[in-house]
């Protein structure tokens, strides 16, 4: 709290250090504020068992440690006794958490909620609570007690957490932060926050997410402040020895996540809030986007290129001018007399159609939504009853209250006519809320919270994602059983069971390159796998150079779209010369051919919980030069990337963890746990196979479904020891795969001795299209020579460029080399 700590400086000017011993703020005529005591927890004085958790008072606060898992524990604070409505928008509804058991001993000095996995001590005489393992190990532990300060603003309280920091910590997560990956030193507020150009270190940003990593002695947990206020993060900031995190009112309710790997941290944190849904295949392919493209023609015309300069492209966007005078779900019928035809012609040559649509709706008697949301006082109003109203795109607005579910289910069927005229796919932006000239909405501004209501400060950071999942929820009904597509600016945790998230307004700089390449992985370290930044930068002029490095990091970013403000020059492939659109093509090309690859990282996210984007500090926790390392990051568990992120870059050193590796463009072997110095030729960037891997290729298609596959691609890797690796395959657009109609393959490669076997094992019901493998093997001794698939003897194949392959029945159970 900035003013709040400006406030705190001056009073030990003025009365010197002993006056914040038991108060924060004076009564001072300099400082004209009120006095505000800390209010701590006192000793324990006794506890009371109810269901899965135990709860502690000192005679007047209350504080619950209710144990959600054997490796999840949530601590609640009521300073005056009473707990609030045990309500969460980040929390999954169907949460199916249980721990195998637990148990409660009583030490003369403490008390052990002790679980099959994690112990929490709960001290009697200052309330310290502290974590650790059952073998004895502390883990995190407080540095003081949990303490509130009631506020004279608004009448509520100041609720804050303090643990210790130790030496060797590392910190990690929070979201959407234009920072280093470590945020040791660093202090962080959580506000949705519409930032045009943000820089590096400028902090707060579109998205909250309150949820941090801590790795100390190569053991990682996991803290969750499932708080909705502007929260605040102090990671060893002020006091090199402590670390804080605390908020502007609400409840001190913070989930514990025991490791030891941050692997395991992420993953549980994923049980609480949920995964993303399978995205559709498309949106996984590459999108074209501009602010704006119109007319027709201009639209019609990029789609063409596209197709005329056979570069691949499955989605393109547009921006708010498709609109009639901004009113969302309308269209400029001069700029777009049929958009329907339009829309049905794009799609005939493979091109969904994604539309924004923004939270404000124009004041206008005759606009079909502004009535129906008047007339059900759907809008959002101040605390002196009158309607919240500012100025966004379409001038005088007033904004829907999606926390009010009855708002959110209106708020759904009014995508019905985009949806009927094609529109696959919807962006909602200006979402933090933003709001001309103000920034966002007042603090009195009224919610509905679903029932638990609440001034803005409670809604203003959900406000984003109760607007997309209405928007979600929505598209799911409209289009039957097909997949929806969503994207949104602004977030709170949880988030990623409805939409996918970009990084917001970025620049055209090399700088800006390197931050989006840090809040990537922050963000699917932080819940938000499907993440993207602008490719080339929103606003800015970028030269062909920084465009193509940008392109080639966005192949290897979940979501792949070039986006860009009117005021630049054209942002297409082919924008800047033919050398560039080249290299462009080529690495466009490139993900198209990952594109199983890429689908089945995105079932690994959904189904079993792994992040998509996996910095080296995931990958390798227990060396501490990794808790440093930035720039290489795992694209899944068998590729690893590092982007090219300086102009003029000729070569730069990347690490590569344990294990072998291949280099993609080339096939050179590289021997991991150490540095290597690679070439950075401009139509390469640093991409390695990591040993032992199958990675499934598709051939080069214009967009996705384009060809039918009679014979999938498997690249096998020679990696010594056994690996394993799988490949999913569904329908790419509907939700059988939630009544397992898909199929999971699993393939099991051992290395040894120059023997190579693949056993494979088959999970799902779909029914594929094609019926044999083309396996194609990478590092194989020379003088590997037989092959024996299920017993008989295969004998080898040749490509139309002559390399060799081994052609095998889908089915097959095992093959070996030898």
């Amino acid at each position: 709290m900035p003013d709040l700590e400006k406030k705190e400086e001056f009073a030990v000017d003025i009365l010197g250090e002993e006056s914040l011993d038991n108060i924060h703020h004076v009564n001072n005529p300099v400082l004209d504020v009120p006095a505000i005591e800390k209010n701590y927890l006192s000793q324990v004085r006794s506890y009371s068992k109810e269901g899965n958790a135990y709860v502690f008072t000192d005679g007047k606060a209350k504080v619950e440690v209710r144990i959600f898992s054997d490796e999840i524990i949530r601590v609640r604070l009521a300073p005056q006794g009473t707990f609030l409505d045990d309500f969460s928008y980040a929390v999954k509804t169907d949460l199916h958490l249980h721990p195998t058991s637990f148990s409660l001993e009583e030490l003369e000095d403490a008390y052990l909620v002790k679980t099959a996995a994690t112990t929490c001590r709960i001290q009697k005489d200052n309330f310290f609570i502290s974590f650790g393992d059952t073998k004895g190990k502390t883990i995190n532990r407080d540095h003081a007690p949990m303490h509130w300060e009631e506020s004279p603003d608004f009448g509520g309280y100041y609720v804050y957490c303090t643990k210790e920091a130790q030496s060797d910590e590392a910190f990690f997560g929070l979201g959407d932060k234009s920072t280093n990956l470590n945020l040791r030193g660093r202090r962080f507020s959580n506000w949705n926050s519409d930032t045009y150009g943000f820089g590096f270190n400028q902090d707060p940003l579109y998205k909250t997410i309150p949820f941090y990593i801590g790795v100390t002695d190569s053991d990682a947990y996991g803290i969750f402040f499932d708080n909705t206020f502007k929260t605040f993060f102090d990671f060893a900031a002020e006091q090199n020895n402590q670390t804080s995190f605390w908020s502007e009112g609400g409840e001190l309710q913070y989930y514990y996540i025991q490791g030891p790997l941050m692997m395991d941290v992420i993953k549980r944190y994923h049980e609480l809030t949920g995964t993303h849904y399978m995205p559709p295949l498309w949106a996984i392919g590459y999108h074209q986007c501009r602010w704006s493209y119109y007319p027709e023609a201009n639209v019609r015309e990029v789609a063409e290129q596209f197709r005329k300069r056979s570069i691949p492209c499955d989605a393109i966007y547009l921006d708010i001018d498709y609109m009639d005078g901004y009113r969302c779900f309308t269209w400029n019928k001069r700029y777009f007399p049929d958009p329907k035809k339009m829309i049905a012609d794009l799609a005939a040559d493979g091109f969904k159609t994604v539309v924004m649509i923004d939270p404000g709706i124009k004041v206008d008697e005759d606009y079909w939504v502004f009535q129906e949301g008047k007339e059900n006082k759907y809008f959002c109003r101040r605390g002196d009853d009158y309607f919240m109203e500012g100025y966004v795109w379409p001038g005088r607005c007033q904004f829907p209250d999606y926390t009010n579910p009855k708002v959110r289910e209106w708020w759904g069927t009014l995508y019905e006519g985009l949806v009927e005229d094609g529109v696959a796919g919807v962006w909602n932006d200006m979402n933090e809320p933003a709001v001309f000239g103000r920034g966002t909405f007042p603090d009195d501004v009224r919610h509905h919270f679903d029932g638990i209501r609440g001034s803005h400060r409670k809604a203003h950071n959900v406000y984003g994602m109760q607007m997309v999942r209405s928007t979600y929820d929505g598209l799911k009904k409209l289009q039957k059983n097909k997949r929806p597509f969503t994207i949104t600016r602004a977030a709170y945790a949880g988030t990623q069971r409805y939409s996918s998230v970009w990084t917001g307004d970025n620049i055209a700089t090399w700088e800006h390159l390197r931050i989006g390449l840090l809040q990537l992985q922050r963000l699917s370290m932080s819940g938000l796998s499907f993440c993207g930044t602008d490719i080339g930068g929103f606003t800015g002029e970028p030269d062909g150079e920084l465009y193509t490095r940008w392109m080639q990091f966005g192949v290897f970013s979940p979501f792949m779209r070039v986006h860009s403000a009117g005021d630049t020059r054209d942002r297409e492939p082919w924008s800047f010369g033919p050398e560039w659109e080249a290299i462009c093509k080529k690495f466009i090309e490139l993900r198209y051919k990952l594109l199983p690859y890429i689908y089945t990282i995105f079932w690994r996210q959904h189904k079993y919980r792994e992040p998509i984007l996996r910095p080296i500090s995931l990958l390798e926790q227990h060396k501490p030069k990794n808790l440093l390392r930035e720039e290489e990051f795992g694209f899944g568990d068998q590729i690893l990337v590092s982007p090219v992120i300086n102009p003029g870059q000729t070569s730069k050193v990347v690490y590569l963890p344990e294990g072998s590796w291949y280099y993609y463009f080339g096939e050179k072997f590289f021997e991991g746990g150490q540095e290597h110095l690679i070439d950075t030729p401009l139509d390469e960037m640093p991409v390695f196979v990591k040993g032992g891997s199958v990675i499934p290729e598709y051939p080069v298609m214009q967009y996705t479904f384009e060809k039918n596959i009679d014979a999938l691609k498997l690249n096998i890797y020679y990696g010594e020891g056994t690996h394993d690796s799988y490949v999913y395959i569904d329908h790419g657009e509907t939700f059988a795969y939630e009544q397992s109609v898909y199929n999971e393959k699993h393939f099991i490669v051992e290395c040894q001795n120059n023997v190579l076997s693949v056993r494979q094992h088959i999970e799902g019901l779909y029914n594929e299209r094609f019926d044999t493998y083309k396996l194609y093997f990478f590092g194989l001794p020379a003088e590997s020579k037989s092959v024996h698939v299920d017993g008989d003897t295969v004998a080898w194949s040749y490509d139309e460029e002559g390399t060799p392959y081994i052609s095998v029945e889908k089915e097959f159970r095992k093959l070996i080399i030898d």
